[in-house]
């Protein structure tokens, strides 16, 4: 897939035009306060190319899921701010996405940044009629589309695939640096292959697993989905999550790793607690024995060296999903030793966006521990399955 991408066109041609830029600006926000802007500043390099080329720019992006409501604790407002101090230049907040009066009036090398887009419910809609009234209004504002949310490709919606039917349209940075890394999991990695799969639910992951069982060497799996494996294998998993509808799944992705010759890792050993809190006290257990009124929250800590001693004999890593319940020191080290050992892979290291590059940050690691951090764990993941992604699609 040959996308066009800002790089390859003339910064002559920037100058005074005004382009439509849309950024994946989805950050967790506590009380109104930022948590991480892991996402703000993989944005800059594109923003700040743009206004240096002496474009006017508008921003659109979205802020959780507010399904056409205007919600307030959704609003991008600390994201202006926040965007203007990494910048070092005001950002204008525009409360207005249809006929905004502050971006229609945008000005070379001025920024503005229109309030959660997300607000619109056309934006989302599976109507495509409805999409392309929105489209068409956001259009009004520029001469260019610039696709720069990697977060959002996989969703065809109107800021995000519509629009770029409407306008002469690029990937920005960010979306062309997400596609290089993702063709290099895809397309001959480097070997042995490896890749971590954690977070919550096998239903989230069940598609990339099968897709990649061909194409990897070691495949490792911790999280709450490992209990549905774990359930698989008729193995007691006491009060943990569990996916009961895709065991008969999981018992044929198990029996095609074995007859393809995948080193698939389960863990050994389970860190336990009676309920799910931060306060609950820990107890590691076999992963053959978990008693009936314990849950897992964190693979145990000799899974945990066996998954990171796997890891250091790979030359190729992804990593999606945190190990455990990371939000919880009791429950984090898990996902801290996996960490460790991605920033120590020789060849190329892939943090999977979402809750992997949180965890990593909440931890005490930084960006540039690891080859490449991904901001789209959704869209990395569909990639990974084989799927189109309509935001790319349209780019071409």
């Amino acid at each position: 897939m040959n996308i066009q991408t800002l790089e390859n066109l003339d910064p002559t041609d920037l100058r005074g035009k005004r382009v439509f830029l849309r950024c994946d600006l989805n950050v967790p926000l506590k009380d109104g306060t930022i948590t991480d802007d892991g996402r703000i500043r993989a944005s800059l390099p594109t923003i700040k190319y743009l206004i240096e080329q002496g474009a006017a720019i508008v921003i659109a992006a979205h802020l959780g899921r507010p399904k056409g409501e205007r919600k307030p604790e959704l609003s991008l407002a600390p994201v202006a701010k926040r965007l203007s101090e990494l910048l070092g230049t005001e950002v204008a907040f525009s409360n207005e996405i249809v006929g905004s009066s502050k971006a229609l009036a945008v000005s070379s090398g001025e920024v503005v940044l229109l309030e959660n887009i997300r607000y619109e419910a056309a934006e989302t809609s599976k109507e495509e009629s409805q999409r392309e009234v929105l489209a068409r209004e956001l259009a009004k504002y520029a001469d260019l589309f610039i696709s720069d949310g990697f977060g959002a490709v996989h969703r065809k919606h109107a800021s995000v695939y519509d629009i770029a039917k409407l306008l002469p349209h690029a990937a920005g940075f960010l979306v062309a640096a997400e596609v290089e890394v993702l063709k290099k999991l895809t397309q001959s990695p480097e070997r042995p292959y490896g890749v971590v799969l954690g977070g919550a639910k096998v239903s989230d992951k069940i598609g990339v697993i099968s897709n990649l069982l061909d194409k990897v060497n070691v495949l490792a799996i911790g999280g709450g989905m490992l209990f549905t494996f774990l359930a698989a294998q008729g193995k007691e998993i006491g009060k943990s999550l569990v996916e009961v509808d895709l065991i008969p799944t999981v018992k044929e992705l198990l029996t095609r790793a074995e007859s393809l010759g995948v080193k698939l890792l389960l863990p050994t050993d389970i860190v336990v607690a009676k309920e799910f809190s931060a306060d609950a006290t820990p107890t590691t257990v076999s992963a053959s024995a978990i008693p009936s009124d314990q849950m897992g929250l964190d693979i145990g800590p000799d899974t945990a060296a066996n998954f990171a001693s796997a890891i250091s004999t790979c030359k190729t890593v992804f990593w999606n999903g945190p190990m455990g319940v990371f939000e919880f020191p009791n429950f984090a080290n898990g996902t801290k030793v996996v960490a460790k050992a991605l920033t120590g892979v020789t060849g190329i290291s892939v943090v999977g966006g979402g809750d992997s590059a949180a965890a990593v940050r909440k931890l005490g690691f930084v960006d540039a521990d690891f080859g490449y951090i991904s901001t789209g764990g959704g869209a990395s993941l569909e990639y990974l399955e084989g799927k189109e992604l309509p935001g790319l699609v349209v780019l071409i």
